[in-house]
């Protein structure tokens, strides 16, 4: 026999997820979700549906699924980063080796103006972090 399904489930949207309540103890032994919140991750809130109480139990997970995204997505920012660079390396090599002028015409003042802004920011912030360690010895 398969696998018992979990109790909850969450539909992942933009900024959290809608939250489902799993039942399969009813007489048609069918599937049923019933939404019981809707989370948004970015500001912590844990909106009921109707006018439903959450119990502390739902509470509990619903929490628990939160921390565990918003670690799931940082891990995956910091990918990205790591990707960006693979892909900035790449586009270095071809831009070099293999691009005839009109590929370059077609992205070179946009491709730069993004570099120029990132590294205006990087610059900044590793200024900030240099200016707070100082502060902190003195």
């Amino acid at each position: 026999m398969g696998a018992e399904l979990p109790e909850y489930y969450f539909r992942v949207k933009e900024n959290g997820a809608a939250v489902f309540k799993v039942d399969t103890e009813n007489r048609q032994r069918r599937i049923e979700m019933d939404q019981i919140a809707v989370v948004n991750i970015n500001n912590g809130q844990i909106k009921p549906q109707g006018d439903r109480t959450l119990a502390d139990d739902d509470l509990a997970v619903i929490r628990d699924w939160m921390a565990q995204r918003a670690a799931t997505l940082a891990r995956r920012t910091v990918d990205d980063i790591h990707r960006a660079i693979d892909h900035l390396n790449l586009t270095t090599q071809w831009a070099q080796s293999k691009a005839t002028d009109e590929q370059l015409e077609d992205f070179t003042d946009e491709l730069l103006l993004a570099m120029h802004d990132l590294r205006s920011v990087l610059v900044r912030k590793k200024a900030d972090r240099l200016t707070k360690g100082t502060d902190a010895a003195e």
